[in-house]
């Protein structure tokens, strides 16, 4: 059976497109401790141009937005026939000793909302929810906006990309709400590897007993890879 010059085109392209890809990495919330005052989750994958799997927790005090200690939790095994589910096991492993897995799931909190790298019909500077599935509802809704702010290069990312970091602003969208500040760059973490832009994927939340609600805002962050632009995760927390 021979197959027509079209279908072969397309199948080269196709061809060509995975193997020259950038890496994007998968999220997966793990939830928080029963007083919310820790929120973990976690980024796994295959590194572009390696070949090799990795996973990274990451453990965040809900409070003062920073990592507890011993986060973040970083794993990769130099070895391409290595699976990512030996990368997550070894990560989980690590993770214990902050807050054990047993607990975590017991307390993942609520999805908001979600939106993937791939999702291009929503808008990935704005998202409004509402923090919890009861209807009607009885909670205020809360919106994010983020806004890219040009930085400049700095290290290995000089003369190489243009560089952003970003500001998150919360919009009470209530008659007479204000606009409070939640996070803005002041300089970029090398962690984030030249990073060019960022969208919201998502918003997390936990109503802890007899405690203050928290959230997590969790962050796409597109950034400079070997083979293509690659998509990391970060957190922005806070108090409800």
């Amino acid at each position: 059976m021979q197959m027509n010059r079209p279908v072969l085109l397309a199948t080269s392209l196709l061809s060509s497109a995975s193997a020259f890809a950038g890496d994007t990495a998968t999220p997966q919330v793990l939830g928080f401790s029963p007083d919310g005052k820790v929120f973990a989750f976690e980024e796994y994958g295959i590194q572009d141009g390696s070949g090799f799997p990795y996973a990274n927790r990451f453990y965040i005090d809900t409070a003062t937005d920073s990592f507890v200690s011993g986060s973040p939790i970083r794993v990769r095994i130099d070895d391409e026939a290595a699976g990512v589910s030996m990368a997550r096991a070894q990560a989980r492993e690590k993770g214990e000793a902050i807050v054990p897995e047993p607990t975590l799931v017991a307390n993942p909190g609520v999805t908001a909302g979600w939106n993937a790298v791939t999702e291009f019909s929503a808008d990935p500077f704005r998202m409004a929810v509402y923090p919890r599935p009861i209807f009607p509802p009885i909670d205020s809704p809360v919106e994010f906006r983020l806004e890219e702010i040009p930085m400049a290069a700095s290290g290995s990312c000089e003369g190489l990309v243009d560089v952003a970091g970003f500001r998150l602003v919360t919009i009470d969208p209530t008659p007479g709400g204000q606009t409070t500040l939640v996070h803005e760059d002041a300089s970029l973490p090398a962690s984030r590897n030249c990073p060019q832009g960022y969208r919201i994927g998502g918003i997390q939340t936990f109503h802890p007993q007899g405690g203050d609600p928290v959230f997590a805002v969790i962050i796409a962050v597109r950034s400079v890879g070997f083979e293509g632009p690659d998509h990391r995760w970060i957190a922005v927390t806070g108090r409800l």
